[in-house]
């Protein structure tokens, strides 16, 4: 009676392609859960800055492990860089693979063939000089410029909402200390 609703596979698909609450609730969502992690505000950057930039490498497959990897090694948090991978999803993977074949070419001199369509591991892998190559220098490229950046808003988002909560919370002990002393003494 009280179980959880089964759904269906194609609901589950849907639910996957369009979430429920929309993109933009999906974003808020992450976004203050990488705020609330524990931990200090620098290792929480270092770690979502590694999910971000490790989500440009064609890697696929490969992102959370890499990404915790990196984070582990840099004295990051793990979790947030797990969350970091979420910038690299079904909706922005064209537009990376895109970016990151496109440089990878042009700073490797070579002209930028069309990619494989469609473009699968298999792909990739087939022709690593034609495909993977390019997408790797493009790739490391923009994951090295996409690091400091997500770094500096991360840690700034994170610093101001502990500062903000730590705030919130000594005003709340100062009304609790101050609430018994002003009440009226008992005349009994």
């Amino acid at each position: 009676m009280f179980g959880r609703r089964r759904r269906s596979w194609t609901a589950r698909l849907r639910a996957v392609v369009w979430p429920r609450g929309g993109w933009r609730r999906l974003g808020v969502y992450f976004g203050h859960r990488v705020r609330r992690l524990p931990g200090s505000p620098h290792s929480i950057a270092v770690g979502a800055a590694w999910g971000v930039a490790v989500s440009f490498t064609p890697l696929i497959g490969f992102h959370f492990a890499l990404a915790a990897i990196l984070a582990w090694a840099t004295g990051g948090n793990v979790l947030a860089s797990a969350i970091g991978t979420a910038i690299g999803n079904p909706w922005t993977f064209p537009f990376i693979w895109y970016c990151a074949y496109s440089a990878g070419a042009w700073a490797l001199g070579a002209s930028a063939a069309p990619l494989p369509e469609p473009l699968s591991m298999s792909a990739i892998v087939a022709d690593p000089r034609t495909v993977l190559l390019p997408m790797a220098v493009g790739g490391t490229a923009m994951a090295a410029a996409a690091w400091p950046v997500s770094f500096w808003l991360v840690r700034r988002a994170v610093t101001r909402y502990q500062s903000l909560r730590r705030a919130r919370i000594e005003r709340r002990q100062g009304a609790r200390r101050a609430a018994p002393a002003a009440a009226p003494p008992d005349g009994g």
